[in-house]
């Protein structure tokens, strides 16, 4: 993604607004904007349906071990036998990070039949259970989900939010999902709990280094790697135009803006 830093926004003498076609704004330096007086931007809601349908593309994927058999079978073998899945009906979710994306992931996991648990820091009790998740606090959500789906921002708060600590509290053969930001999830700790069967497997669609290139996580045969196509829909990306091309323009016209940042 293109960076927006301070010393492109302190060379733009005329600049008067950024707009992020997306939801994550960790592209840009916020706080160099907020010295600027330049507006920030974004799209939350263009992309929700797309990252939340992949999340559960993931979740299938993993449970039924999709990506190795159709491997498989392009090497003309026929491992049925060793490929038994597992249903996601009566499994438990814990989605972590409820705003758009984690609500959507949410509700369509409780149609599926997973009881789901939620946790945000931001959000009340009342508020996650409309979201369609049963309020938990985090060493909760560890200790029941089969299945942890990980749909925060990237902060100082949640940079490596799932590390080493955090995932020897987790269930015993949990699996992880993270379509949201690499950096949330520590990548050296998840290598060592996929080697040890703490973690049983994991699906990523996003990296602390795009691209990551072929490292022993996305080579790891538990790991099922997707390259950052959570949002990547024909839908998805009209909306996400049309929505901050609309944001932008209002910004310039002084107008109430719906999506602003800073």
């Amino acid at each position: 993604r293109t960076k927006v830093g301070a010393p492109v926004i302190e060379a733009a003498a005329n600049l008067k607004v950024v707009g992020r076609a997306g939801v994550g704004v960790d592209n840009i330096d916020l706080a160099a904007a907020q010295r600027r007086g330049v507006i920030v931007v974004n799209a939350p809601t263009a992309t929700t349906v797309a990252v939340a349908e992949h999340t559960l593309a993931l979740l299938f994927a993993l449970m039924r071990h999709i990506p190795r058999a159709d491997a498989t079978m392009k090497a003309g073998l026929w491992e049925k036998k060793s490929l038994v899945g597992e249903e996601v009906r009566g499994k438990t979710l814990g989605v972590i990070g409820m705003g758009q994306i984690g609500s959507a992931v949410a509700w369509r996991a409780a149609a599926l039949g997973m009881d789901v648990l939620g946790y945000d820091p931001y959000l009340d009790a009342e508020t996650l259970l409309q979201r369609g998740a049963q309020p938990v606090d985090l060493d909760e959500l560890f200790a029941r989900a089969d299945v942890i789906s990980l749909h925060v921002p990237l902060t100082p708060e949640t940079r490596d939010l799932i590390n080493g600590q955090s995932i020897a509290r987790m269930k015993r053969g949990v699996r992880l999902i993270c379509a949201a930001r690499g950096g949330v999830l520590d990548e050296t700790a998840l290598l060592h709990a996929l080697e040890s069967g703490q973690v049983a497997g994991a699906a990523l669609d996003v990296f602390a280094t795009e691209p990551p290139g072929l490292t022993a996580l996305v080579a790891h045969p538990k790991v099922i790697a997707t390259p950052h196509i959570g949002a990547q829909t024909a839908e998805a990306q009209v909306r996400a135009a049309q929505d901050i091309a609309q944001e932008v323009l209002a910004a310039l016209r002084g107008e109430k803006l719906r999506w602003r940042v800073v």
